[in-house]
């Protein structure tokens, strides 16, 4: 195991490339996972009888064990490091997926919903440490919640500043790669013939899902995963004069209101596509459940194309500029798929998916940037706004219960917030350090600094030491 004071920078290549690999593959589990989800909100819809607003349930328990669990993954991994942290998750994702097959055998919608809860909760330690989806499973919902915390934490801090939203958009790319082969399994095995009224491959397929999570599990148990701590993080920001940490908690204001634009954007993203097979079947333009079931697997392809294609621009444009761009586009096409109809209002909802791409990782790492010694803590907040997702569908669902299609502009509210916050982010850069377009390194930019400085036989008196002529000082 690698010194607690270890830093990215301080990695040997290839156990650099071999840990970034394997934190990788989390997403890929609870993108899976995910992308299920619509698809049996729809299936529930048939099989138990109940309406779209009953039937969101599923995303409210899912996605409120992230409200509930994420702080206490980002404790337990501020204590025990990443690698119990994921551990954890992975053990509490299994847990969640295995007890699905006795709700599925009895057909007790409230034992779907409880696994799913117990699923999302181990999903948020994985996300804390690499940045750093609905049956009622309390193991599920909590698994995923904890393996998110740690997954999206530790692909943050893995590597420059600089390329941290372009590192998470990547690995978060195979979460997309995952969440549209969900609703193709659905549309192939959970609507066709006597599989449309009834749970008999629901069961089998959270079986394997089981299987996934405790294979995941061996292979990290062998794996001598790296840790980097906050104090080590916290050390080389202190390096180049940024001291941002030193201001308690409560003051981080970019991390608190991430936190917000979080809660807001991933309760969009949710509701759009948790209503999406509903959507495109009642648009009047021939399309069956299980043709839009498909069709929403070919908008989850369209997210995944949009964020791979956001990694090559993101290693050239200023992270918090394209989020700005981007917020105002989900605005835009959320409305259009609100008050659009047929074809047009699908053409904008396949439009709104490839815009939704890079939001969350880039919220995320604008969000815990410069936290130092805050680091875990600030992306446990930040995960915690995955909750969002809990509040906003059944907020839809009870419009979508009387218009579907009307019922999407609830989600363009949570775009306009996100909006919001990338272009503050975009405002505050601009007045502290002129506009920028292209994306730059902070911390290597004022170590030269100081370094030329010091090479130009500028000294800095100790009387004065921290003022801004001399070593410049971010407090945010």
């Amino acid at each position: 195991m690698a010194p607690v004071g270890t830093t990215a920078a301080e990695l040997p290549r290839g156990r650099y490339w071999f840990a970034f690999a394997l934190v990788t593959s989390l997403f890929f589990t609870w993108g899976f996972a995910y992308g299920l989800l619509d698809v049996l909100n729809a299936h529930f819809q048939v099989v138990f009888g109940i309406n779209k607003l009953q039937s969101t349930l599923l995303q409210f328990a899912y996605f409120g064990a992230y409200f509930f669990f994420a702080p206490l993954g980002s404790i337990f991994m501020d204590r025990y490091g990443y690698k119990k942290g994921i551990h954890l998750g992975l053990t509490l994702y299994s847990l969640g997926a295995i007890f699905f097959w006795p709700s599925a055998k009895y057909e007790k919608y409230g034992g779907f919903v409880g696994c799913t809860f117990v699923i999302g909760t181990s999903m948020l330690a994985v996300s804390r440490i690499a940045k750093t989806s609905y049956h009622l499973s309390p193991c599920s919902g909590c698994g995923l919640s904890c393996l998110e915390v740690a997954a999206n934490s530790y692909i943050s801090v893995l590597g420059s500043p600089k390329y941290a939203a372009a590192r998470l958009n990547f690995s978060q790319g195979f979460q997309g790669v995952a969440s549209f082969a969900g609703p193709m399994i659905g549309s192939r095995w959970f609507f066709q013939g006597k599989n449309a009224t009834t749970l008999d491959t629901v069961q089998w397929v959270y079986l394997a899902v089981a299987v996934l999570g405790l294979m995941l599990n061996f292979l990290f148990y062998f794996c001598d995963l790296p840790e980097i701590s906050g104090d080590a993080l916290a050390e080389e920001m202190h390096d180049a004069g940024i001291v941002s940490d030193e201001e308690p908690f409560y003051k981080q204001w970019r991390c608190i209101f991430g936190w917000v634009a979080q809660t807001c954007y991933t309760g969009a993203q949710v509701g759009v596509a948790s209503l999406a097979v509903n959507y495109m079947s009642e648009q009047g333009v021939g399309i069956s459940e299980g043709k839009a079931s498909q069709f929403l697997s070919y908008c989850q392809i369209t997210f995944t194309v949009g964020r791979f294609v956001g990694v090559g621009i993101l290693h050239f444009v200023d992270p918090a500029l394209l989020l700005s761009f981007y917020a105002v586009a989900c605005s835009a096409f959320s409305l259009g798929v609100a008050f659009s109809p047929g074809k047009a209002g699908i053409g904008c909802l396949f439009t709104l998916f490839f815009f939704e791409s890079i939001c969350y990782p880039v919220i995320f790492t604008l969000a815990t940037k410069n936290l130092g010694r805050h680091t875990k803590r600030g992306s446990g907040l930040v995960v915690m706004g995955v909750g969002g997702g809990a509040w906003y569908p059944p907020a839809q669902g009870s419009i979508a219960d009387r218009n579907t299609r009307l019922s999407y502009i609830v989600p363009f509210t949570g775009y306009v917030a996100m909006a919001v916050y990338a272009i503050g982010i975009v405002i505050s850069q601009t007045l502290t350090d002129g506009f920028r377009f292209r994306t730059v390194d902070e911390i290597a930019e004022r170590k030269k600094t100081i370094t030329e400085r010091e090479e130009g036989g500028q000294t800095t008196p100790d009387s004065e030491k921290g003022a801004k002529d001399d070593v410049y000082v971010e407090r945010v």
